[in-house]
C-alpha cells in the first residue's frame, strides 16, 4: 500500500476510481498542451533574442553615423544648433503605434514608428551653411529612432516571453513530476484496496456457501435418521398382527363345519 504522503486522500471506491482516471487523462492532456506551448513560446523567444542581437548591432552602427553627422554639423554651422532646434520643434513627427501579436495564447505589444505628413519643424535650419550636413544629420537619427522603437519593441517581447515561459514550464513539471505520479499512486491504492475487498468478499462467499453445505448434509442426516427410526418402529408395531394371524388354520378344510341350515 502506497504511503499516504505519495496520493490523495480519497475513500476507495469505484466511483473514486472513475474520479481519478478522469483526473488523470486531464493531467496528461494538459501537460501535452503546456509542453506543446512551452515549445513554441521558447521557439518565439530564441528568435526574438536573436532579432534583438542584429537590432543591438544596427542601432551601434546607426548611432555611430549619428554621432559623426552631428560633429559635421557642429563643425559646419560653427556652433551648436540644439538651441535653435529645441525652439524650432512645435510638434512630434515620429509617432509610435502599439500592434498587439498573439503567440500561443500570449499577447505580444509590437511598437512601430510612423512619420507624420506635413510636418517639417526644420526646414529652414542650416539655410545659411551646413544644410546638406543638417539634412543628413536628421535622416540618420530618424533611422537611429527607429532601430531604437525597434528594439524596444523586441525587449518588450522578450521580457513578457521569458516570465511566461518559466511560468509555463512551473506548471509543466507540476503536473510531471507531482500531480501526475500522486494520482497514478492514488489509482493503484484504489485498485490495491478493492481487489483486497474482493478476495474478502470471495473468502466470505465460499465460507458461507461451505456453512451451507454443512448445514445441508446435517439436515438430510437427520431427516434420513429420522425416516429410518419411523420405518423401524411401524416395523416394530406391525409384527404382532402377523404372528397372530399365522397361529391360526391356514387350510379352510380343517376349519369347523358349519351348521346345518334347514329351510
Amino acid at each position: 500500500m502506497s504511503g499516504a504522503a505519495d496520493r490523495e486522500a480519497v475513500f476507495p471506491t469505484r466511483q473514486s476510481l472513475g474520479l481519478m482516471k478522469a483526473k488523470l487523462k486531464g493531467a496528461e492532456t494538459g501537460h501535452s498542451l503546456l509542453k506543446r506551448k512551452s515549445e513554441a513560446l521558447t521557439k518565439r523567444f530564441r528568435e526574438i533574442t536573436r532579432r534583438i542581437d542584429e537590432a543591438k548591432r544596427k542601432m551601434g552602427r546607426v548611432m555611430q553615423i549619428a554621432s559623426l553627422s552631428l560633429a559635421e554639423v557642429t563643425y559646419a554651422v560653427g556652433g551648436n544648433i540644439g538651441f535653435q532646434i529645441q525652439e524650432s520643434a512645435r510638434a512630434a513627427r515620429f509617432r509610435i503605434r502599439t500592434k498587439q501579436e498573439n503567440v500561443s495564447g500570449v499577447l505580444l505589444p509590437t511598437f512601430e514608428s510612423y512619420l507624420t505628413e506635413g510636418n517639417n519643424d526644420f526646414a529652414m535650419t542650416g539655410l545659411g551653411k551646413g544644410g546638406q550636413q543638417v539634412q543628413r544629420c536628421r535622416d540618420t537619427y530618424a533611422r537611429a529612432v527607429e532601430a531604437l522603437v525597434e528594439l524596444a519593441s523586441l525587449q518588450t517581447a522578450f521580457v513578457i516571453l521569458d516570465e511566461v515561459i518559466k511560468v509555463v514550464n512551473r506548471r509543466v513539471n507540476a503536473i510531471e513530476h507531482v500531480i501526475i505520479p500522486r494520482t497514478e499512486n492514488t489509482i493503484k491504492y484504489i485498485n490495491s484496496e478493492l481487489d483486497e475487498l474482493d478476495r474478502e468478499e470471495f473468502y466470505r462467499l465460499k465460507k458461507v456457501a461451505g456453512k451451507k453445505l454443512r448445514d445441508n448434509a446435517a439436515l438430510d442426516a437427520e431427516m434420513k435418521l429420522k425416516r429410518e427410526e419411523k420405518a423401524a418402529r411401524e416395523l416394530a408395531e406391525g409384527q404382532p398382527e402377523v404372528q397372530e394371524d399365522a397361529s391360526g388354520p391356514s387350510d379352510l378344510l380343517a376349519a369347523e363345519e358349519d351348521e346345518d341350515v334347514i329351510f
